[in-house]
C-alpha cells in the first residue's frame, strides 16, 4: 500500500472516526422507537396502516412491555395541574424518562414498564379502582412516535420513548400513584371506566 505525503495511514483515520462522537438525530431515534414498536405489533403493516388512518396501532403486550393505566385525575392529582405541558414535564420527571402515553377520551395514562411487573404481587393479585396493569394477552393503543403533543391527536406520547426499549421503573409508577392519591381527597378518588 502506498502512503500518500501528508496524509495518515488508513488504520489510524480509522480508529480516530471511531473515537468520534456520533450524533443521533431525533428523525433517527424515532425510527429506532417505532420499528421496536412494531415489532409488538401481530401484523406490521396493518399497524402502519392503523397509525396513518386512525391515529393509533393496538400493540401486544407481552415480552417486550407492559402497561399500567392510571386514571387521568390521579395523574393531575400528583402533577397539581392539568395542563398537557406542565403535565408532561411532571411525568418525565417523576417518571425518570419513562414513556407515556395519553388518550384524552378516555383520560387514561399508559405508562410503558418491563413485562415482568405483572408478576409483582401489587400489580397480578391486587385491583387497583384508578390504576391496572395492562399485559400479556391483551392489546394498547399506541399513537404514532412523532404524536409527542396533544394538537390533532386524540392519543399521543405524554412522554415520548426516548430510546427502543426504555421504559419507566416500577418503582417510579408506584411513587406517582401514591402521591396522586394522597393528594385526592377520598370521596374525589377515580375509578377506571
Amino acid at each position: 500500500m502506498r502512503e500518500e505525503p501528508g496524509r495518515e495511514p488508513r488504520a489510524v483515520n480509522d480508529a480516530r472516526a471511531d473515537r468520534e462522537p456520533h450524533l443521533t438525530t431525533g428523525a433517527e431515534r424515532d425510527l429506532a422507537v417505532e420499528h421496536w414498536l412494531l415489532s409488538a405489533a401481530e401484523d406490521v403493516r396493518l399497524a402502519r396502516a392503523q397509525w396513518q388512518e386512525s391515529g393509533v396501532a393496538l400493540l401486544r403486550c407481552s415480552t417486550l412491555f407492559g402497561a399500567v393505566r392510571v386514571a387521568g385525575d390521579v395523574v393531575h392529582s400528583a402533577a397539581g395541574t392539568s395542563d398537557p405541558v406542565e403535565v408532561s414535564a411532571f411525568l418525565t420527571r417523576m417518571l425518570e424518562g419513562g414513556p407515556v402515553v395519553f388518550d384524552r377520551a378516555s383520560r387514561l395514562y399508559a405508562v410503558l414498564v418491563g413485562p415482568s411487573v405483572g408478576r409483582l404481587r401489587e400489580w397480578a393479585t391486587l385491583r387497583h379502582a384508578d390504576a391496572e396493569y395492562v399485559g400479556r394477552g391483551r392489546c394498547l393503543a399506541v399513537p404514532p412516535v412523532t404524536a409527542k403533543s396533544p394538537d390533532g391527536f386524540r392519543v399521543y406520547w405524554s412522554v415520548p420513548m426516548s430510546s427502543p426499549g426504555e421504559l419507566a421503573p416500577v418503582d417510579a409508577v408506584s411513587r406517582l400513584l401514591a402521591t396522586g392519591r394522597h393528594r385526592m381527597a377520598p370521596q374525589e378518588r377515580p375509578g377506571l371506566e
